[in-house]
């Protein structure tokens, strides 16, 4: 069995690690109202948009195969519901967030401790995936079943291409963005350093915020 190409799985955990990091320095502002940036900055809607995609579609197209293939090997289904588990976690943390973010009395002082469970969660499940899973998904899924969840993830992403690979590639390295730009039919990476990446940048994800 030849080894899996996993650079785009750990290119977008990054980004949902740059990004969370992101979200934790606009929400310690002292400064104005750091709901008021979170609750109107598109990145915000990015990363809640981006990871759900992400999430569902490794519940769907990842861990069922594997699932079939893993059966008579308990700690490894164990760690299938694990997985399962984590993602499951996190949802309901998004959907705090944004309750703090429309509420006008208590939000501000439930802000920081739900993006801190957020960071944590998060940066946990991914530590944990990277560290566990990933490598039980390259022993044991085909290329073939590997394609499918990649093209799933790439289907509900959809349009929103343009935006979503400058944001995963938005910081990082060199080798990394040349080994996932060098896959790109010669039209779409030319859209990409001519119309996408210009275009991202003025997106301003974080108006108000800090992005660095």
């Amino acid at each position: 069995m030849s080894a899996l190409d996993m650079t785009m799985m750990y290119a977008f955990h990054d980004a949902l690690r740059r990004e969370v990091e992101r979200i934790a320095r606009v929400a310690a502002r002292q400064d104005g109202d750091p709901r008021e940036v979170l609750r109107t900055a598109v990145g915000w809607q990015m990363f809640k948009e981006y990871l759900r995609v992400h999430h569902t579609s490794e519940d769907d197209a990842l861990w069922p195969p594997l699932q079939s293939l893993l059966d008579g090997r308990p700690a490894d289904l164990a760690l299938l519901g694990a997985m399962e588990a984590e993602h499951a976690a996190i949802d309901p943390l998004l959907e705090a967030v944004d309750a703090a973010l429309a509420d006008r009395d208590s939000g501000p002082e439930r802000l920081g401790g739900l993006v801190d469970a957020l960071a944590t969660g998060l940066g946990g499940h991914l530590r944990h995936e990277e560290k566990d899973a990933l490598p039980l998904i390259g022993a044991t899924l085909a290329q073939e079943q590997w394609a499918r969840f990649g093209d799933l993830h790439r289907t509900r992403i959809g349009s929103d291409l343009p935006r979503y690979l400058p944001w995963v590639l938005d910081g990082a390295g060199p080798a990394r963005a040349e080994r996932i730009l060098g896959g790109l039919p010669a039209p779409l990476l030319a859209a990409y350093r001519d119309e996408w990446r210009p275009a991202y940048v003025r997106l301003g994800l974080w108006a108000d915020g800090p992005l660095t």
